[in-house]
């Protein structure tokens, strides 16, 4: 076979850097978007964000400042007897703030400011930091406190002991001469400390722990009994059986059950460190001239500039070429496609609005189905497109904040011929279990024979589906005293 040149023609989509950045930027959730402008503003001089001042310099052109102007408009300097009078009037304005606390309540601000600090310190505070300050004030013996702290290094973030003391026990050294009693006698002494039902090895445990710190009365007996014995029989609500194995009333296990609720099965996450994320929507939406309109919202935007005085100097010059004419055209790209991001944004939320109104009219159960290419359909952009778009977007409305992806959903068949929207039917179903009657919980069986009267037809299997996602326990778990 003999070698030869062939010509092709052919099209390709080349990827070109505005491209490139155009779609990064659209992917990109808002805390993202933000990270990355200021990576640009910190790399190109000629980028900065339109509510800063400009950077200009004294001798810039159309500044009209004169040598020494500066010096003669500044406030003339306080003569020291003067600045002394006022440090004076502002210390005694200070102590008087301090002595009388604030006007008609004294000693209120200062609560507040013991309150926030240790609101503060209970925040910062690790359990192992709580259980040590603790131990360091005890009157433990050395070798007691070296125990102690080695079973707290033992615990989890909800303050149980996971291991037990026998596999403790192997990872401590022979020469130490600890024996398995004497873990014992330092658990216990653990379990006495400040989180009550610390160190508890199970939720029964735990709970045992903070209901034996309790003063004595029937409830607190009976309480005790049925978390020794019978928590199984109580997380399954099985209550006839309960009472039948105490031989106590309904009144008297309702009030035990109440009193076991308001026990703390993890007494250590009050000192887990928490992790706040804080959401800043994209889109915000108002009926207006009653309309439902999206529009961005304006402290998600940020608005970008080129800076006058670098542009300037390049305008003057007689190459456009250079690092600086490369970094010009950079920050004009990103200007125009954070410009376009945004634009995208407001068309995609536009669309979903007007076919979702009825949502935003009554709420979930009026959610309609819709998919991704019925959205790209109408504003003429690809299914790909607006994936990114709804991908880590949020849209602020009178019912809460939700992502943008919240509103696309599957549907299921009604008898009419017509489709039903998944978010819909999820809604009926939690309107269904909040309306049921305690005693005589529904099942879901019962769900899907009364969402058929409606003309819905879902199977038992997609209820229990449905009913798992909105975190709603089974039949047997719902069932009240």
């Amino acid at each position: 076979m003999k070698p030869s040149l062939q010509l092709k023609l052919s099209q390709q989509l080349a990827l070109t850097p505005q491209l490139q950045q155009a779609i990064k930027l659209l992917q990109l959730s808002t805390l993202e978007m933000n990270q990355e402008i200021e990576r640009y503003l910190l790399e190109n001089p000629l980028l900065e964000r339109e509510d800063e001042p400009e950077r200009e310099t004294s001798y810039s052109s159309g500044s009209g400042s004169e040598p020494g102007r500066e010096q003669a408009d500044a406030p003339r300097e306080e003569a020291p007897e003067e600045r002394t009078e006022l440090s004076n009037a502002e210390v005694e304005e200070d102590r008087w703030a301090q002595d009388s606390g604030s006007y008609g309540n004294p000693g209120r601000e200062r609560d507040d400011d013991e309150s926030d600090a240790q609101d503060l310190q209970a925040a910062t505070t690790s359990l192992r930091d709580h259980l040590g300050w603790q131990l360091g004030l005890s009157q433990f013996s050395d070798r007691d406190r070296a125990l102690i702290r080695f079973l707290i290094e033992g615990l989890d973030d909800d303050g149980y002991l996971s291991a037990s003391l026998e596999e403790l026990l192997e990872t401590i050294p022979p020469e130490y001469e600890v024996e398995l009693d004497d873990l014992e006698v330092a658990l216990r002494q653990l379990q006495s400390l400040d989180p009550t039902g610390v160190g508890g090895r199970s939720p029964q445990e735990c709970l045992a722990l903070q209901l034996k710190a309790m003063d004595r009365d029937a409830t607190r007996d009976l309480a005790l009994v049925v978390v020794e014995q019978h928590l199984d029989l109580l997380a399954a609500r099985d209550f006839n059986r309960i009472k039948k194995s105490t031989g106590c009333s309904d009144e008297e296990l309702k009030a035990a059950h109440a009193l076991i609720v308001s026990l703390d099965p993890r007494p250590g996450s009050r000192f887990a460190a928490l992790d706040t994320r804080y959401i800043v929507p994209d889109v915000i939406v108002k009926k207006v001239r009653g309309r439902w309109t999206a529009h961005i919202n304006p402290d998600a935007y940020p608005k970008l500039r080129i800076n006058r005085l670098y542009a300037e100097i390049l305008s003057k010059q007689r190459r456009g070429e250079g690092g600086m004419s490369s970094q010009l055209q950079e920050a004009r790209w990103l200007i125009k496609n954070v410009q376009q991001r945004f634009d995208t944004i407001a068309r995609v939320s536009q669309a979903i609005v007007e076919r979702q109104r009825q949502f935003f009219e009554h709420g979930e159960v009026a959610m309609r189905p819709l998919v991704l290419r019925e959205i790209a359909d109408i504003i003429g952009l690809h299914e790909s497109t607006v994936s990114r778009v709804t991908s880590q977007k949020f849209m602020a409305t009178p019912r809460g904040i939700f992502e943008l992806k919240y509103f696309f959903g599957s549907h299921v068949s009604t008898d009419t011929g017509g489709a039903c929207s998944a978010t819909a039917i999820r809604a009926l179903i939690k309107q269904l279990i909040s309306a049921e009657d305690g005693k005589k919980p529904l099942s879901d069986s019962q769900i899907s024979e009364i969402l058929g009267q409606q003309g819905i037809v879902v199977a038992r299997r997609t209820v229990a589906k449905y009913r798992e996602a909105l975190n709603i326990p089974p039949v047997n778990l719902r069932k009240t005293l």
